[in-house]
């Protein structure tokens, strides 16, 4: 989310995970919940046996080194360029033109595009992104706008260190989905959560459930049929989330999160702790 929203400290963060189990399109709104489990006194979505041999996308992706990824890139004929110096990001480039039709941008003037850090992603992002963009061209969307997806470290942050979540250019928060035709499907405005709703599987509906709801509630469970993130957030998670789709690869864990209902505060296990190194507060 942008800088000025609210933050909540890592205390204060409560998450129930759950997964929309892959049974093809639109499968996000009637398929059967993962068990969750506690995981020291916080819950997490438990993994699913479809992904124990670890061939999830997001998964692969994330095990990538600089030079295997950057060489996934060149195999699909994405157009990028290196970024030499991005604190905490293990392979950071810039994307040098749409995905599959679909172009993910800031809001920002094309010159201030070109040289801010809010549109640097790792890699390893890009290749998930890429797969969301021939979902996301299947609902003619052209363009997706968003808050940021590097947010620098701070100044402090040892130089060989890689970090994780926006300082790690690995999440992007999503806003706006703009059709061909120049409809926007805006988070905001139209997504329709509630604070502790179901987000995908059984019960999960918007409300009031519009045209403009029900496909963007649709573009999100696919994505996570497709174990395309390791994590998603949505106005269903708290307030901070009202405006966007938070969407994050996350290395060296087993679990996705699709964010469902706010509960007590969570005590992350060791896995979720190191995917949250380098971060004060939730993700947003």
């Amino acid at each position: 989310m942008s800088a000025s929203l609210a933050r909540s400290g890592l205390g204060g963060l409560a998450i129930l995970g759950a997964l929309c189990a892959a049974s093809g399109s639109r499968a996000g709104f009637g398929t059967p919940r993962v068990d969750v489990r506690d995981v020291a006194g916080g819950t997490v979505a438990a993994q699913s046996p479809s992904d124990a041999s670890g061939q999830a996308p997001a998964k692969r992706y994330a095990r990538l080194d600089r030079v295997g990824c950057e060489a996934e890139l060149a195999r699909r004929g994405i157009s990028f360029a290196h970024v030499d110096d991005a604190r905490g990001v293990l392979a950071p480039v810039r994307l040098s033109g749409p995905l599959h039709g679909v172009t993910y941008r800031t809001g920002l003037s094309a010159p201030q595009r070109g040289s801010s850090p809010l549109e640097i992603v790792d890699c390893r992002l890009a290749l998930s992104l890429d797969d969301f963009a021939i979902q996301l061209a299947a609902h003619d969307v052209v363009e997706v706008v968003h808050f940021s997806i590097y947010r620098p470290p701070s100044t402090k942050w040892p130089a060989n260190r890689i970090a994780s979540r926006h300082p790690g250019a690995l999440a992007i928060d999503a806003a706006s989905f703009v059709k061909r035709d120049g409809q926007a499907l805006t988070v905001e405005r139209d997504f329709h959560g509630h604070i502790g709703a179901a987000t995908c599987g059984p019960g999960a509906s918007p409300h009031p459930a519009t045209v403009e709801a029900m496909e963007l509630r649709g573009i999100l469970c696919d994505a996570a049929d497709a174990r395309l993130f390791n994590v998603t957030l949505t106005p269903d998670y708290n307030w901070a989330h009202r405006n966007h789709f938070h969407l994050e690869i996350t290395a060296g864990v087993p679990w996705f999160l699709v964010h469902q209902r706010r509960e007590r505060p969570l005590d992350t296990s060791a896995s979720l702790r190191a995917s949250m190194s380098g971060e004060a507060g939730a993700p947003r």
